[in-house]
C-alpha cells in the first residue's frame, strides 16, 4: 500500500492560496494585456549556497508534484478572491478552470546542487506558471534547507543511525515536511508518527523523563517500561544520577537492555563512562543513544565515542542555522506572441548588486573527473556538448500537465546517498568554505 495516496487531515485539498496576491494581480493584467499565453520558461536556482556549505541537497520535488496537482481555485476559494476582491470577474472566471498543462524538468530529487544550477524548471503559458511560484519556493527552500543539514550531520555521525525528533520544535505540518526531508538526507527513523504515516518513514520511541518523575522511584520506571515493552527497549538514564540509573536498568532489563539513553551532560565523557560501566555489568550488546540539542559539529565531535545512534531536533528542523536556501523563481525565457511556434527569447533581470541572474533556458550536467569524481557544474543555454551528454542532470517531472515521475522515498534517498559519494572527500568537511565544485556557464 502506498501510505502517501491515503491523505490525511494535514493534507490541504487545494494549494492555490499557498501563493502570493500579486501572482493573482500580475494574471489579471497579463490577461487584459493578451500577454497571459506567452509561451514561458521560469527556472528554480540559488545564487549561492548557505554560508560554510559546500553542497546543496534537492528535497522535496515529490512534494511539488502533488502541490501542481492540487493547485485548483474551487468555489470556495474563488469565493473568498471575490470577497477580498482580489482580482475582477474575468479572472476569476479563468482562475476557476486553472489547471497546470505545461512541463516541468528539474534535478531528480536527492541530487546534489551547487550555484546557478536550474533545479527546477516550469514551462507553460506566462498565466500558469507565474502563479506557481510561491508553492513551489515555499517547498524547495524549506525541505532542501532540511535536507542538507541532514546529509552534513549523516556525514558526520558514519554508518551510526540518526533518528529525527524535532516535532515539537517547528510548526506540525513542517515537522512531517521536515522528517521526509531529512530521511533523504540521510536519516533512518523519526519520532513523528504523522510522517510515518504519509511517507512510510520508520517510527521509533520510549518514553521522557515524565514518565520516570511519574512513577515512586526510577526502579518502577524502569520496571514498567520493560514490563510493558520487554528488555530490548530504550530506557532513559539521566533524570536522576547517571551511573545509578545504568546499574538498575542492567538489573531490571538484564544483559538483553536494548539500550540507553542519554539527554544531558559531557556526552563524550558519560559516553565512555556508561560504555565502561555497561560491560563491567554484562550489558556488552546494550547500545548508547545521545540527544540533547546536537548539530552536525556536536556529532562529529563525538566519533570517537562508544555512541551507537544519535536522535536530533531543533538544529534539524531548523537547517542548523540555515533554515532556507534562498532559491528564486525567475523567468529566464519568453516568447513574442501567443502563437505557439513563436522562438522563445532569453530574458533577463539586470542588477548592480548580486540579484543579477542568467537568461535562456538552460540544460546542466556534472562533468566527472577521469576517476568519476564531480569536478564541474556545466550550465548551458546552446547545444549539449557531447561529452557531457551523458552527464545531463534535469529530468522529466511533469509533462502536458501530467505528472510522470514519481518514485519511491527510499529510491530517492539512495540517489542522495549516491550523489554525495561522486562529490570530492572535502565536500564532507564540516570547515566553512566554498561549494566544493565550480559552476561554468557554456
Amino acid at each position: 500500500m502506498n501510505t502517501a495516496d491515503l491523505g490525511l487531515p494535514v493534507d490541504v485539498p487545494s494549494t492555490a492560496l499557498f501563493t502570493d496576491h500579486y501572482e493573482l494581480t500580475m494574471l489579471q493584467a497579463a490577461l487584459k494585456a493578451g500577454t497571459a499565453d506567452r509561451r514561458s520558461v521560469f527556472e528554480v536556482f540559488s545564487r549561492r549556497l548557505p554560508e560554510g556549505r559546500r553542497y546543496g541537497v534537492v528535497a522535496g520535488t515529490g512534494r511539488v508534484l502533488d502541490a501542481v496537482e492540487n493547485f485548483r481555485f474551487d468555489a470556495g476559494v474563488i469565493g473568498f478572491l471575490r470577497e477580498r476582491r482580489v482580482v475582477d470577474e474575468e479572472t476569476l472566471q479563468w482562475l476557476s478552470s486553472y489547471r497546470f498543462s505545461g512541463d516541468i524538468w528539474g534535478y531528480p530529487e536527492g541530487e546534489v546542487y551547487f550555484p546557478g544550477s536550474p533545479i527546477l524548471r516550469v514551462e507553460g503559458s506566462f498565466a500558469e506558471c507565474v502563479l506557481l511560484e510561491t508553492v513551489i519556493l515555499s517547498i524547495l527552500n524549506h525541505d532542501s534547507a532540511i535536507a542538507a543539514a541532514a546529509s552534513r550531520m549523516a556525514s558526520a555521525a558514519g554508518q551510526r543511525p540518526l533518528i529525527e525528533m524535532g516535532a515539537r520544535r517547528t510548526h506540525e505540518l513542517a515537522a512531517v515536511a521536515a522528517s521526509r526531508a531529512a530521511y533523504v538526507g540521510g536519516f533512518t527513523t523519526t519520532s513523528d508518527l504523522a510522517a510515518g504515516f504519509r511517507y512510510d518513514i520508520p517510527t521509533v520511541g520510549t518514553s521522557a523523563h515524565s514518565f520516570t518523575l511519574l512513577h515512586d522511584n526510577e526502579r518502577d520506571a524502569f520496571q514498567a517500561q520493560v514490563d510493558s515493552l520487554g528488555p530490548g527497549t530504550t530506557l532513559l538514564v539521566d533524570t536522576y544520577d547517571v551511573t545509578e540509573a545504568v546499574r538498575t536498568a542492567v538489573e531490571v532489563a538484564g544483559p538483553e537492555l536494548g539500550a540507553v539513553r542519554i539527554d544531558s551532560g559531557d556526552l563524550l565523557l558519560v559516553a565512555h563512562r556508561v560504555r565502561q560501566q555497561l560491560d563491567e555489568l554484562g550489558a556488552t550488546k546494550t547500545k548508547i543513544i545521545v540527544t540533547s540539542d546536537l548539530d552536525e559539529y556536536a556529532i562529529a565531535s563525538l566519533a570517537a565515542a562508544p555512541v551507537d545512534a544519535y536522535g536530533v531536533g531543533t538544529q534539524l528542523v531548523t537547517g542548523s542555522g540555515h533554515p532556507t536556501c534562498s532559491m528564486v523563481y525567475k523567468l529566464v525565457a519568453r516568447a513574442h506572441s501567443a502563437d505557439p511556434k513563436a522562438q522563445l527569447e532569453p530574458v533577463a533581470k539586470k542588477s548592480l548588486g548580486a540579484k543579477s541572474s542568467v537568461g535562456g533556458r538552460k540544460w546542466a550536467a556534472r562533468r566527472p573527473d577521469e576517476h568519476g569524481v564531480a569536478e564541474a557544474e556545466v550550465i548551458g543555454t546552446g547545444a549539449v556538448p557531447v561529452e557531457l551528454a551523458d552527464h545531463q542532470l534535469l529530468v522529466e517531472l511533469i509533462k502536458g500537465g501530467e505528472v510522470v515521475a514519481r518514485e519511491p522515498l527510499d529510491t530517492v534517498r539512495e540517489r542522495h546517498a549516491a550523489a554525495r559519494g561522486r562529490l570530492p572527500l572535502s565536500a564532507t568537511q564540516l570547515s566553512k568554505g566554498e561549494a566544493v565544485i565550480p559552476t561554468e556557464y557554456v
